[in-house]
C-alpha cells in the first residue's frame, strides 16, 4: 500500500514545495483537491498539466488522484431539481476525469457535500435515480479514461445525502459501471457507521465495491491524533489484499497543515511496521 497526502494540507505552499516537503517526508504521493489549482482546474491547458505532472515525478512523487471536486467552478449540484445545472456539473466532472488521467492519477473521490445538499423535504431515496441518471456518463468518462470515480459517503452533519457504505453501494449498483466504486473515509465512517473502520474493511473490500481509503480521525484531525486506533485498520487492509492507495486527509491544521503531514505519515509509517 502506498500513502498519499490530501495536498490542500500543504495549501499555503506553492505546488513545487508541496511536492518537496511531501516526498521528504515519506509520502508516496499525493492526492489533489483541484480548486489548489485554478479556479477552473477541469479546463487547464495540457501543458500546465504536463507540468505538474512533471513536478510531482520530479520529487519522486505520483499523482495518486483528485478528491473535493466540486468547490470550483461555482454553481455546481449533483442533486439540483434544475437539469440545466445537473447537466454543467456532469460537463466538469467528465473534465475532471480526464484531467486525473492526465495528471497520472487512478481515482477520483466525490465528497464535496454542499454540491450534493438535498431540498428541503426531500427523500434521498427520491434523489438517488437522479443523481444515478447524471452520474452514468461519468463513469463511462471514467472506464474510457481508466480511472476509478468513487462515491464518498459523508457523516450526516454534512450531508444527508449518501452517509453510509450501504448507502453508496445501492448507488454504484444504479449506475453499474465497474469504474464507479465507493469509499471509506475513517472519520465519516466513525462518525457514522455502527461498525468499527477495520469491520467495514473486512466486509466490503471483498466485494470489490471500495476503490479508495482516505485516514483521518473521528475528530477530524489526522491519524494518531485522537482516540481512534488505525492498527486495526491497517491489519484489515492486509488481511483483505488491499493494495491501492490510502490517503491522509485531516481537516484541522493544529499547529500548522506541515506539522500535521508529519506526524501522521510518522505515525502510519510505524504502524504498518509494526503490523
Amino acid at each position: 500500500m502506498q500513502i498519499a497526502l490530501c495536498n490542500e494540507v500543504l495549501r499555503d505552499m506553492p505546488f513545487e514545495a508541496q511536492c518537496a516537503y511531501a516526498a521528504a517526508l515519506g509520502y508516496d504521493g499525493l492526492e489533489v483537491a483541484p480548486f489548489t489549482l485554478d479556479e477552473a482546474p477541469h479546463v487547464l491547458p495540457a501543458t500546465e498539466r504536463s507540468r505538474l505532472r512533471r513536478t510531482a515525478e520530479a520529487s519522486g512523487l505520483a499523482i495518486t488522484g483528485l478528491h473535493w471536486l466540486l468547490v470550483t467552478p461555482k454553481g455546481l449540484s449533483i442533486t439540483s431539481p434544475d437539469a440545466n445545472v445537473r447537466r454543467r456539473t456532469a460537463g466538469v466532472l467528465r473534465d475532471l476525469v480526464n484531467l486525473c488521467a492526465d495528471l497520472g492519477g487512478s481515482v477520483l473521490v466525490h465528497g464535496s457535500p454542499m454540491q450534493r445538499a438535498l431540498a428541503p423535504g426531500e427523500d434521498p431515496d427520491t434523489a438517488v435515480d437522479r443523481v444515478a441518471e447524471l452520474m452514468g456518463p461519468v463513469a463511462k468518462a471514467a472506464q474510457s479514461a481508466n480511472v476509478t470515480y468513487c462515491f464518498e459517503p459523508l457523516a450526516r452533519n454534512e450531508t444527508a445525502f449518501v452517509n453510509t457504505v450501504a448507502d453508496a453501494a445501492r448507488l454504484v449498483e444504479s449506475v453499474g459501471n465497474p469504474h464507479f466504486r465507493t469509499m471509506i473515509d475513517a472519520s465519516a465512517a466513525g462518525q457514522t457507521e455502527t461498525e468499527s473502520v477495520a469491520d467495514l474493511i473486512r466486509q466490503w473490500v471483498p466485494t470489490g465495491m471500495i476503490g479508495h481509503i482516505q485516514l483521518n480521525d473521528t475528530n477530524r484531525r489526522g491519524p494518531g491524533e485522537g482516540a481512534d486506533r488505525f492498527a486495526p485498520v491497517i491489519r484489515a487492509l492486509r488481511e483483505t489484499g488491499y493494495d491501492k492507495v490510502i490517503a491522509v486527509e485531516p481537516f484541522i491544521y493544529e499547529p500548522d497543515g506541515p506539522a500535521v503531514a508529519a506526524r501522521a505519515i510518522g505515525y502510519l509509517r510505524g504502524l504498518m511496521e509494526a503490523t
